[in-house]
């Protein structure tokens, strides 16, 4: 009856988020007195696991499933609970995790609530923490079916460290050809940059920088900071930067520790789409941009005399931390 836990991974290697729903699950696991059993698919190595509470390991290796497939991770994931018994699964909220929850819920007829930010308010009924409403308010969701899926909103609940056995156990679904109808063909994704999905800090510049030639100043202070990179949607639209770095309502949500945001108005899409963010920075040379409204600081005044200045401070605080 363990509660089990999807672990996602790019090229062998786990994400932070997994080390959070890793977290979470074992919370649930210790309240209603089970283990925590975690599902990898070609891991490296499974064993750093045991330090966020996972006592037990179902390592997937098969090479049909190096790239992400949606129905067919679903389906090992059907059958890795019904091994194990399984009750509660938990799951991130990455994009991938999100196309997966809903065709595992078909599968298992289990209630699925996504966007979890606290652990269950009671088990009899099993009733959950959710955000609504784009992160404006929270709804109390209760699950009813024999089987629960919860989906972890990234850095709601946090990674915590407590140790467990991981054991590893080999574990090979049979799979069929029909949880391969959809092929990926090919993987586009940018190298060397810290990804918005996994930053703790994003650094985001809209229209008020003026042209993609000053992006320089923003490139930099996320290089400083160790962040990624990001930008409005009407920067997107006229090809300054990529559209994989269009955060808001239409793009990529952001729920960083904190996000800055240089010459960005803060139109309601873009709002809606990082409200998840922890701590929300502002600089613009308005100072009735909605952006303000919703910031937890706010600097007014021109960026490109702003940002350089705050770079080298940048620079000499970590030159001195370091």
């Amino acid at each position: 009856m363990s509660v089990l836990v999807y672990i996602e991974s790019e090229e062998g290697k786990f994400k932070k988020a997994s080390f959070e729903v890793a977290s979470y699950a074992k919370e649930i696991a210790n309240t209603s007195g089970t283990t925590v059993t975690a599902v990898t698919f070609n891991a490296q190595d499974t064993s750093e696991l045991g330090k966020y509470g996972v006592d037990k390991v179902l390592a997937i290796s098969n090479n049909k499933l190096s790239k992400f497939n949606a129905e067919a991770y679903a389906d090992a994931l059907k059958q890795a609970a019904e091994k194990e018994g399984s009750k509660v699964i938990v799951l991130s909220q990455s994009s991938n995790s999100k196309y997966l929850a809903p065709i595992l819920s078909v599968q298992m007829e289990a209630g699925y609530a996504s966007n979890v930010v606290a652990l269950p308010e009671s088990t009899e009924p099993f009733t959950v923490k959710r955000t609504a409403f784009t992160n404006k308010a929270f709804s109390f969701t209760k699950i009813n079916t024999d089987t629960k899926i919860i989906g972890v909103s990234k850095n709601a609940f946090g990674v915590k460290e407590k140790q467990a056995d991981a054991q590893e156990e080999e574990f090979t679904p049979t799979l069929s050809d029909e949880d391969f109808t959809v092929k990926v063909e090919s993987v586009d994704k940018a190298t060397d940059k810290v990804t918005i999905a996994d930053a703790e800090i994003v650094v985001s510049g809209g229209r008020g920088l003026k042209g993609p030639e000053n992006w320089g100043m923003i490139e930099e202070m996320a290089e400083i900071l160790g962040a990624a990179t990001a930008c409005s949607k009407p920067v997107s639209d006229m090809g300054w930067r990529p559209h994989g770095e269009h955060v808001g309502q239409t793009g990529k949500p952001v729920a960083s520790n904190l996000y800055i945001a240089v010459g960005v108005s803060g139109a309601i899409q873009h709002l809606a789409g990082i409200n998840a963010a922890k701590t929300k920075v502002v600089i613009n040379n308005d100072p009735e941009a909605p952006f303000f409204k919703a910031a937890d600081y706010g600097v007014v005044g021109d960026a490109f005399e702003i940002v350089p200045k705050l770079n080298e401070k940048l620079k000499e605080f970590k030159a001195k931390n370091a």
